[in-house]
């Protein structure tokens, strides 16, 4: 039986502390073994956390949803959060204050999911059937993407809540509704936009005349700009004051173009043409108070250059022709400012028939009860999951690691890596947003020649290194932690295989993988196969806990501590806290005082 969502959150929110060593619980710490279990000791405070041992990505997780304080219980969330902050520097106590915030919303979130499953699953049926399997095409994957906004991040403890939006915005607005709604529009005079992409825009782009504008010059004075709903007020009224916009942008009062959110909401789907998606900015965060979610102009550009490298690669790997796709993202427009922009993304032609499903939603519960990897595999995989899994594993391991080889590692998480299936058995992988890879700009030019792109190609900076590390790092925490270790854990806590038996699966391809691509991809095997210790992220610290200054996160979504390893062959044993962390970890410079 599952907890109750107060005390799940509050099990999640403490082992990601104990996991990034807030308060020193890790590194300055100690197991002691009492009556009832054993309990993790922090030396510099009288605090003390039941746990148990966990091994993905951290030795123990919390196992009672509570802490002890100068050998006094505190029980509820608050309470726990309120005593951890009065044990943390003066000046880390408005990121704690915020993140007791979060949290509360975030539990809301998850009581109001606990209500309304049912009813969404209900609908989810009605509309698409009751097999998830058999739903196909790309206005079913929106269904997908539904059951994957019930699952909590693997993780951020915090993930179902978005900061400054009340229940009526989820119902509204949110992925676990699957709710239809109306865009607004912005009209700018002509020359405003910066814009990139030379495909036509679709038939149905309104120019000001079908939005019920009547403008100085007529419409061809002036170009349209759509508007999440949520971000029309205050939030885009600065903006335009922000940008110098502000007497000449005209905000259509009449709605139009009926959308579908995706799995990350900022990004909506067109209902009548779902191959189309719009990424539009909102003034809200998630996953951390500082993590928001607004379209930075340099992001755009980002995207449509890693796009490029993705294809760029693809192009001299035939092996893989047809079995990897990424959506088309060179279409894009911003007017200097992260609300007022937005990407035009479109989906490959011919995925009517298949299942599109984003490998965040394989551990969902589906209509039923069943898990969606369940459906999948009784389709697709002889009813067997974990050969499904394996068949996953196969092909995405392969691929990215051609890719390490070029000098290329993609953030390509669980929400942006989508597996497409066929009737015929095939297994293809859909990628999407690649606007922050690490690329090693001296592997990708020996190998790619003139093909390579141009250092100016990317916004960011931070994207070229001529150093590995910054690869290993991302493909450990992105491919091994999120997109492969995750499910492993995942299917083993739900009885489908062993856990040991899953992770030697893992452990056999991957292995598998870096001997096909060749010395170019042996600091993986050092990085993830040998290592004692491996990167894990940081997020609640770098995202919320601590400003930027105080953390030193340069990229909050790559700020890094370190966990085990649960890849190496004795992963088995007894666990006990290290005593030290991985080089370049966040570890012990975000344990507070």
């Amino acid at each position: 039986m599952s907890a109750p969502p107060a005390d799940a959150l509050a099990l999640r929110v403490l082992s990601a502390l104990l996991r990034e060593d807030v308060l020193g619980l890790r590194t300055r710490g100690a197991v002691e073994q009492r009556a009832d279990g054993p309990w993790a000791v922090a030396r510099d405070h009288a605090l003390t956390v039941p746990v148990a041992p966990e091994g993905f990505q951290s030795e123990y997780a919390a196992r009672l949803p509570l802490v002890e304080l100068d050998g006094r219980p505190v029980e509820g969330l608050d309470a726990v959060l309120a005593a951890l902050a009065g044990l943390a520097d003066a000046e880390d106590r408005p990121g704690w204050t915020a993140f007791a915030e979060e949290c509360r919303q975030t539990l809301a979130t998850m009581e109001l999911h606990e209500r309304v499953r049912g009813e969404v699953h209900t609908a989810l049926t009605d509309l698409y059937g009751a097999d998830p399997a058999r739903w196909t095409g790309p206005a079913a994957a929106l269904a997908h993407d539904t059951l994957a906004a019930y699952l909590d991040h693997p993780v951020y403890p915090t993930a179902r809540g978005r900061s400054g939006l009340d229940e009526h915005h989820l119902r509204s607005y949110a992925p676990e509704f699957h709710p239809a709604f109306e865009l607004r529009w912005l009209a700018l005079p002509t020359g405003t936009l910066t814009r990139h992409g030379d495909r036509p825009l679709p038939r149905w782009w309104p120019t000001p005349g079908w939005l019920g504008l009547d403008l100085p010059g007529g419409d061809a004075a002036w170009e349209t700009l759509p508007v999440h709903p949520l971000t029309v007020g205050p939030a885009l009224d600065e903006a335009l004051r922000a940008a110098g916009l502000d007497d000449r942008a005209v905000l259509a009062e009449r709605p139009y173009l009926t959308v579908v959110p995706t799995l990350s909401m900022r990004t909506v789907a067109v209902a009548e043409d779902p191959v189309h998606h719009l990424k539009l900015p909102l003034a809200t965060a998630t996953l951390g108070r500082l993590n928001r979610r607004t379209v930075k102009p340099g992001t755009l550009r980002d995207g449509a250059a890693g796009q490029r490298l993705f294809e760029a690669v693809l192009a001299r790997e035939p092996r893989f022709a047809g079995r990897i796709l990424h959506a088309d993202e060179q279409t894009w427009a911003h007017a200097g400012h992260e609300l007022l922009a937005v990407l035009l993304r479109r989906y490959p032609a011919g995925l009517e028939r298949s299942a599109t499903v984003p490998l965040a939603a394989l551990l969902a519960p589906a209509p039923g009860g069943r898990l969606v990897v369940d459906h999948l595999a009784d389709r697709f995989s002889s009813g067997d999951p974990v050969a499904l899994y394996d068949a996953l594993l196969e092909l995405l391991l392969d691929w990215q690691t051609t890719l390490f080889g070029y000098g290329v590692a993609l953030e390509a998480h669980q929400q942006n890596t989508s597996l497409v299936l066929d009737d015929d058995g095939g297994l293809r992988l859909l990628h999407k947003d690649d606007d922050g890879p690490r690329v090693h700009t001296g592997r990708l030019a020996a190998a790619l020649g003139e093909d390579a792109p141009a250092p100016g190609e990317f916004d960011d900076a931070r994207i070229l290194t001529d150093d590995d590390r910054p690869l290993t790092d991302l493909f450990t925490t992105i491919t091994g932690h999120l997109c492969t270790g995750s499910l492993a854990f995942g299917l083993a806590a739900h009885g489908r295989a062993g856990l040991d038996d899953l992770l030697a699966l893992l452990r056999k391809r991957l292995a598998q993988a870096i001997d096909r691509a060749g010395p170019a991809a042996e600091p993986l095997r050092a990085a993830l196969l040998d290592a004692e210790r491996l990167p894990v992220k940081a997020m609640v610290t770098a995202g919320t806990l601590l400003s930027k200054q105080r953390s030193g996160a340069a990229d909050i979504n790559k700020h890094y501590t370190d966990g085990p390893n649960y890849l190496l062959p004795h992963a088995g044993s007894a666990p006990g806290f290290p005593t030290g962390s991985a080089p370049g970890s966040a570890a012990g410079a975000e344990a507070g005082p």
